[in-house]
């Protein structure tokens, strides 16, 4: 199944990029347990499910990837068990049962380029690699491109050389902000990482916001409640309290990459109730 949600005239749809499962004190850093576990539970291990699925956007006659999957037939068995990786990516499947190709995609948007937003950018072809997606231009901040390549001794661990080799002559690099089509806008921001950037979608009156790993699920709404893993989390609750603040006051949705549980959602003015929802249904196992 392919989780689909209309927004105005565009329409929205998740592919299977695959799913890891992160230690959950990490995700909410220093949050105690039994607040974050209230919101999102914890497997025996306390990991918590974090799918890594990106959003196919159909709009004024492009196809826009936001996010590109964990990958595929890349990590070792050591990488899938540090990373609680329990389903590759299956974005050719998921596309095939659209009608499409890796080669209908015209655009792909990255947030920022850790392993499991990065990794379905490239793909083994004859134990080469090779671009996933040859037709699209990749979009990334200047500063998050920059350090992909040049990663420090912190990021090395997940800024991988298979993920950008082969597509470097795809990346659009930007500084600040860009409008990408009419309506589609990257904001960078930092946090999560020095060049993370978020994503607005605009028409109609309407707008969703995509945020990333600034609030991965909707257990993250809260400006406080930053990942451990974040390089800058100041910043990150800087951020939060910015875009969340404005999306809350004029009605907007959420969209999500890594929730178990909510696909988008819209809550009150207040912030403490959901009033709207897109509900994930997973992939087959």
């Amino acid at each position: 199944m392919v989780d689909s949600f209309s927004f105005g005239e565009w329409t929205l749809r998740w592919l299977d990029g695959g799913v890891t499962n992160m230690d959950g004190g990490a995700m909410f850093g220093v949050v105690p347990k039994p607040l974050w576990s209230k919101k999102y539970p914890p497997n025996e291990q306390n990991q918590i499910e974090l799918p890594t699925e990106p959003i196919l956007i159909e709009m004024d006659g492009h196809r826009v990837l936001l996010e590109s999957g964990v990958g595929t037939g890349k990590m070792s068995d050591k990488q899938k068990r540090n990373y609680g990786v329990t389903r590759e990516s299956h974005i050719e499947e998921s596309l095939g049962k659209l009608g499409l190709t890796r080669d209908d995609i015209d655009l792909v948007i990255m947030t920022h380029m850790h392993f499991d937003h990065a990794g379905g950018l490239t793909r083994k072809e004859d134990d080469k690699l090779v671009s996933a997606f040859p037709q699209a231009k990749i979009y990334t901040s200047k500063i998050e491109w920059d350090e992909m390549r040049a990663p420090n001794i912190r990021s090395k661990n997940t800024y991988w050389e298979e993920n950008w080799k082969p597509i470097e002559e795809q990346v659009v690099a930007f500084e600040g902000e860009v409008t990408i089509l009419p309506g589609l806008k990257m904001v960078h921001t930092g946090g999560h990482s020095d060049g993370h950037s978020v994503v607005l979608l605009e028409q109609n009156g309407e707008t969703m916001i995509h945020m990333a790993d600034l609030m991965p699920t909707h257990a993250h709404k809260n400006p406080l409640w930053v990942l451990a893993y974040d390089d800058y989390p100041m910043n990150s609750i800087e951020a939060k309290q910015k875009w969340i603040q404005k999306g809350l006051e004029e009605n907007w949705w959420f969209s999500f990459y890594h929730d178990s549980y909510y696909r988008a959602c819209k809550w009150d003015q207040s912030g403490k109730e959901m009033i709207d929802s897109v509900k994930r249904h997973s992939f087959e196992k």
